[in-house]
């Protein structure tokens, strides 16, 4: 399908007159229809005939949680329309949203409420080789079964909120992430397995938030106990000489880390400590100063040469902030 040339939808009258949505041109309304949620974007071709195939040129998709009907619609169903608008799509994607409900109905239409499945993905839909110009990327109430890697050379842009990771196998147990373009990163209360970061030399900023449903917790650091493992045994992949986020992070100028007590990810990657060139500001909230122990925070600060800010989370709401400037 080839886009209809016509000057008079494309541009606004010249005398000004024009205060409606119609008299925006089309690149305008394709950036606007990327805003909304996939199948409202989609209804827009029953508006009128210059509508009928805008929804074809939008520059972003968001699946999922666009209303109470998504959180009700048939698996079989959300996958029909799926494949309709990445096959009906005549553009390039610039951001591609996912946020899918946990549990939604299996694609038994008949199943009742105790048959219910979680959403997933696998590898086949986190390899992202095949869209070069995907940018942005949110992951939100995702399932990761058995999945080993996320990878995009183009992706500038991911948020994974709120996401389940299940290890795939002894020799790959953690969920890798290849993204050498990354510019921003936010990972927030995820579940299972913390991912393994490679190499992100176009990182700025980043924020990373483990705590509770995450597995690599280890109870002898509720008391403070010095161990001297930290569990070592729950590396990356099967080669514990290598840090699981903190060498990911080590390109950027900005960046939060918030972890529980219990969890011995960054204490693990602490051993291995990667020199934070660009760091001008950090954020971290109490687990990297403990009573007794300001061993973490000695070591982060000791490898940060140019660190120009920090700010320390002294309680849990972050009701007051202790900020030094370098």
């Amino acid at each position: 399908m080839h886009r209809v040339k016509n000057s008079k939808m494309a541009v606004p009258p010249a005398d000004g007159s024009g205060c409606s949505i119609d008299a925006m041109p089309d690149g305008i309304l394709e950036h606007i229809l990327g805003f909304l949620p996939a199948p409202e974007f989609v209804r827009t071709c029953v508006l009128a005939r210059r509508w009928r195939h805008l929804w074809r040129f939008a520059t972003g998709m968001r699946v999922g949680c666009g209303s109470d009907d998504d959180f009700l619609t048939p698996a079989k169903e959300r996958r029909e329309f799926m494949d309709h608008v990445l096959l009906g799509g005549e553009s390039p994607l610039d951001t591609c949203g996912h946020a899918y409900p946990t549990m939604f109905f299996s694609d038994n239409e008949t199943a009742s409420a105790g048959e219910q499945g979680a959403s997933s993905a696998r590898n086949s839909f986190l390899d992202f080789s095949s869209c070069p110009s995907l940018e942005n990327l949110v992951l939100r109430y995702c399932e990761f079964w058995s999945a080993t890697m996320i990878s995009s050379k183009s992706l500038k842009h991911l948020a994974i909120i709120s996401c389940s990771i299940t290890a795939s196998a002894s020799e790959h147990p953690r969920l890798r992430i290849y993204a050498p373009h990354m510019v921003s990163l936010h990972i927030d209360d995820i579940e299972g397995r913390t991912p393994v970061l490679d190499s992100m030399p176009s990182l700025v900023e980043a924020f990373v938030r483990i705590i509770d449903d995450c597995e690599d917790t280890c109870d002898k650091l509720l008391d403070n106990s010095q161990c001297g493992e930290y569990c070592t045994t729950s590396g990356n992949g099967g080669d514990d000489n290598h840090c699981v986020l903190l060498k990911g992070l080590s390109e950027a100028k900005d960046f939060e880390l918030i972890s529980s007590p219990e969890l011995f990810i960054f204490k693990m990657d602490l051993r291995l400590c990667p020199t934070f060139s660009k760091l001008k500001t950090l954020f971290l909230n109490e687990y990297w100063y403990m009573p007794d122990d300001f061993t973490p925070l000695a070591c982060i600060l000791e490898h940060s040469p140019v660190l120009e800010e920090l700010t320390l989370e002294l309680f849990c709401e972050r009701m007051f902030h202790f900020i030094a400037e370098f």
